[in-house]
């Protein structure tokens, strides 16, 4: 399931009941529980798709699950200067910044 506190599927539940429930159920129920990859592995893969995708909605959600999923700052903050280089200067500004932010939020 997914994690209890606030996420960004709590603005659209009362719009799309559906898309929530298959949210919690496919995504979060299967697909990040199976045994092919550790959550850890799984958050790295997603913050990093979601940096170079520009995905600046859901990342903030998912660079706090990869911070108590085990992945470091340091690493976070390696993995957007990474990117810097494949997906661009402005996306990995731009996660950096949402970083900072998520750091604070994980003290």
């Amino acid at each position: 399931m997914a994690p209890d506190r606030h996420s960004p599927l709590d603005l659209i539940k009362d719009v799309a009941p559906k898309l929530v429930q298959l949210t919690d159920d496919v995504l979060f129920g299967d697909v990040w529980e199976r045994p092919g990859l550790s959550k850890r592995d799984r958050s790295l893969i997603t913050v990093a798709t979601l940096v170079a995708l520009n995905r600046t909605e859901q990342l903030p959600f998912h660079l706090v699950r990869a911070l108590e999923n085990g992945v470091t700052k340091d690493e976070i903050v390696e993995l957007i200067t990474h990117l810097a280089f494949y997906s661009g200067w402005p996306t990995s500004m731009s996660a950096l910044r949402l970083a900072m932010d998520a750091f604070k939020e994980h003290l």
